[in-house]
């Protein structure tokens, strides 16, 4: 090869160590030979990986693995790149044809662990992942990833001994410290659990990582309050920014002077109700801020008050509908029988969202066998279009169409009796409505905020009640518990007819 191929490949190379992925992308494919290079196109298709640009991760590192000369080392980089595109079935053979010819390949031991974990072969996974965990030493990562299955197969302490284990390794791992937190969190360990879930917005968690807003003044940690400005920057999904705008309350108590509070559109005119805002941002405006002294996250506040489960600030209500709202929703509303709202879906984009979700309305169907119930459907977004085929056959009045935003949801879950959901945002907005809710949570992955084995909340004392799974994926048994628990409420009186 001519010399400036061999330079060209050292600045690739130098570029990709750099972690300055797209330069040494461009340095390779404009190199001198670049197509006939499998050493350029090596860390062309690396440099791809990493930018997730898999169609040319595909391609290079593809013809790395067919070249003449190909290393087993170059067969496990192919298979990442078809395990990332999610091509399971082309990755696994290539992934057990390095391991045939190197049984010692640890990254493609850890590899295969995971794709067996991400298909739900969690015995596989976890006899492989033990197979790295008994080398020396071991890679901070095989600790993370058998802690992950642990986590997954309800081993809590396994889970947070290797958890552990990262952070002795790297204490600069955050996704290890988050994930150690939210187990903590889980079982109501709060005082660690908060210190670990502020790693939640380091960069090095890559996608997974909370952004922080660029902001002239300086975030909140512990400083007096008495007579400082405050702004409240929302975060994450609706459902964090209602649990967690309680602690507006505290900040006020704390001597805040003023808050500010900055949130997504839909909740403007929910969060108007709440004591202690003087003014409600929605999110992506251009606004003029009150030169706050200071700002924070919500999920900072708990930790910074140093919250326990007997701390909570849990007075209900916390927010509230408008009066004139309730009175044009309740227009809509059954005037007789038990009024009950329904959500059985969440957002499609949330992580666990296969989980949590049931598979459809038809899921509830058991429900309607309780008599002197009507039902009323909340649902927003997937699973609405299911409403009208439904109730061909059972009756149910769609609502969840006509909802602009949470103030409507509000206003209609103010004339109800009762809300049975998924774990979403509206399980959320009832609590702090003191309305009561009850709520279905999948077996895996249930969400630490709803804690371990309990069938009520902390967080919304006396409004939520928790209906689990028993095993994964059996929406039958805690259907049939809310459909037992309905048939023992008391049924409401019908409304009186008023004439002259």
């Amino acid at each position: 090869m001519p010399v400036n191929h061999d330079a060209a490949l050292q600045a690739a190379r130098a570029h990709y160590r750099a972690g300055c992925f797209q330069a040494a992308l461009q340095q390779a494919e404009s190199a001198p030979g670049f197509a006939g290079s499998a050493s350029l196109l090596r860390v062309a298709g690396l440099s791809a990986l990493a930018l997730a640009s898999l169609e040319l991760a595909l391609e290079y590192l593809g013809g790395v693995a067919r070249s003449a000369g190909a290393t087993e080392d170059d067969r496990y980089n192919f298979a990442i790149a078809l395990a990332r595109a999610e091509r399971f079935a082309e990755a696994e053979p290539m992934l057990r044809s390095v391991l045939a010819a190197e049984p010692r390949h640890l990254r493609a031991v850890g590899a295969l662990a995971g794709l067996c974990f991400g298909q739900a072969r969690f015995d596989e996974a976890d006899a492989l992942y033990r197979e790295v965990l008994a080398t020396d030493p071991v890679p901070a990562d095989a600790h993370l990833n058998f802690a992950l299955l642990c986590l997954r197969r309800k081993r809590f302490a396994e889970a947070e001994h290797h958890f552990r284990r990262v952070l002795a390794i790297d204490p600069g791992h955050h996704e290890a410290a988050f994930n150690l937190g939210t187990l903590l969190l889980a079982q109501g360990r709060f005082d660690e659990g908060w210190l670990h879930c502020r790693r939640r917005t380091e960069p090095r968690r890559g996608h997974a990582a909370v952004s922080l807003p660029r902001l002239p003044f300086a975030r909140w940690q512990g400083e007096s309050l008495a007579g400082k400005r405050f702004l409240l920057w929302f975060e994450q999904g609706f459902g964090d920014q209602i649990q967690f705008c309680r602690y507006v309350s505290r900040l006020r108590e704390a001597g805040a002077s003023s808050i500010e509070l900055v949130c997504a559109p839909p909740l403007c005119r929910l969060m108007e109700s709440l004591a202690g805002v003087d003014r409600v941002i929605p999110f992506g405006t251009d606004t003029t801020f009150s030169r706050p002294d200071f700002w924070a996250l919500p999920l900072d506040l708990p930790g910074l008050f140093a919250t326990d489960i007997a701390s909570i600030p849990a007075r209900l209500p916390y927010l509230a509908a408008q009066g004139d709202e309730i009175s044009r929703w309740a227009a809509r509303l059954p005037t007789a029988g038990l009024r009950v709202g329904l959500v059985w879906k969440g957002s499609s984009a949330h992580a666990n969202d296969s989980h949590r979700s049931l598979p459809s309305l038809a899921t509830l169907a058991p429900l309607w066998a309780v008599a002197g119930v009507r039902f009323v459907s909340l649902q927003k977004g997937q699973g609405e279009e299911e409403v009208k085929r439904f109730a061909t056959s059972r009756p149910i009045v769609d609502l969840g169409s006509q909802i602009a935003d949470f103030a409507d949801c509000a206003a209609i879950i103010a004339g109800l009796d009762l809300v049975i959901c998924v774990d979403t945002a509206i399980a959320h907005l009832a609590g702090a409505l003191d309305k009561p809710c009850w709520v279905m949570l999948p077996d895996e992955n249930t969400d630490w905020r709803w804690l371990r084995e309990r069938e009520d909340s902390p967080w919304y004392p006396g409004a939520v009640r928790l209906f689990r799974q028993s095993s994964p994926g059996d929406w039958s048994g805690a259907v049939a518990r809310v459909r037992d628990a309905l048939a023992r409420l008391p049924s409401r009186p019908a409304a009186k007819a008023t004439g002259p």
